[in-house]
């Protein structure tokens, strides 16, 4: 297979081209390369992701169809992942525009470029900001019309827009719908990296409501071989990857406590109205269909993600959070 990953210097991108190369998959990898967060944190993972076989880079933009289709068509892609995407609640109310360009009019472009070329596998990368205000755990069954942000909006149109073009055109897609994933080299405007960095400094950590909201965390290397495994035919299918157990903020904390050995400040901020109390992902299709579960628990997770902060804490102590 020739795989076309999108997002590629991203988090979840950057690990799952990783895994798709070290399997012997042919990835050819686009990013943008944007400034949403620090760029010499996406320079870090291209860096180690260059070393590997089987790796083709492009900087490209997937709001631009003919640069991405002049790559689809030199390499003869056999599938399309798409991770590329405008993530994080907050900022989405400060610029929606740009979330609506890049999730749902640069999905569409991925479609297009599908349907022309004949490509059969499309898989999209979704969110569980949808899910706000439903009962949990969070099942895919769930009616998702009431997105409370901009950019649990866009991802809503861009599974609408999935959903379209498979009904249109039989392209096999899989929507995949991400329960907060973190793990080494992570987004640093994500709250475990941040949390991290912050306890290590001794600066105040920022903390939105007391603590006692509670989130599904899932370590990037079982979201990555969701990702993987959802190149199966499925139809199309909307799938959970998440840990399948919530965990309170405040005992996140504690165990980057432990890992560190170091005692948290903090800087308690009100609760975000865009923000979710709680997440849990029901997993059962995940199990059923793909044959995954999460094999990391949040205790290993945290440990891992310390010891990768330990260990590249003389160039990430500059990086802006």
């Amino acid at each position: 297979m020739s795989i076309l990953v999108t997002g590629a210097a991203g988090f979840i991108g950057a690990k799952t081209c990783e895994l798709l190369a070290k399997s012997g998959k042919d990835v050819i990898a686009v990013d943008n390369m944007n400034d949403y967060y620090d760029v010499r944190v996406k320079n870090y993972r291209l860096k180690e992701l260059k070393k590997l076989k089987n790796f083709v880079f492009y900087k490209a933009d997937i709001e631009n169809k003919k640069s991405v289709d002049n790559i689809i068509k030199k390499h003869k892609i056999t599938a399309i992942i798409n991770l590329a995407a405008r993530a994080g609640v907050r900022y989405s109310m400060e610029n929606p525009f740009v979330y609506v360009s890049t999730n749902m009019t640069g999905t569409l472009n991925l479609l297009e470029c599908a349907r022309e070329n004949k490509i059969n596998k499309f898989i999209l990368a979704s969110t569980s900001s949808l899910y706000a205000g439903q009962k949990m755990p969070f099942s895919e069954t769930l009616a998702v019309n009431t997105p409370i942000s901009p950019y649990a909006a866009s991802k809503k149109g861009a599974e609408a827009m999935c959903y379209s073009y498979h009904y249109l055109y039989a392209i096999d897609i899989t929507v995949l719908r991400f329960f907060t994933v973190y793990g080494p080299a992570g987004r640093p405007d994500m709250s475990i990296i941040r949390f991290i960095k912050w306890i290590d400094e001794g600066k105040p950590i920022e903390l939105f409501g007391d603590g006692s909201q509670s989130r599904d965390f899932t370590y990037v290397e079982d979201i990555s071989r969701g990702v993987i495994r959802a190149l199966k035919k499925t139809g199309y299918k909307t799938i959970n990857l998440g840990g399948n157990k919530p965990y309170k903020l405040n005992y996140m904390i504690g165990l980057i406590e432990k890992n560190l050995g170091k005692k948290a400040k903090y800087d308690y901020k009100p609760f975000h109205k865009a923000d979710i109390d709680a997440t849990w992902a029901n997993i059962s299709e995940a199990k059923k269909v793909l044959g995954w579960s999460p094999k990391i628990s949040l205790e290993q997770g945290i440990k891992k993600t310390v010891d990768w902060y330990l260990k590249n804490k003389s160039w990430f102590k500059d990086i802006k959070l």
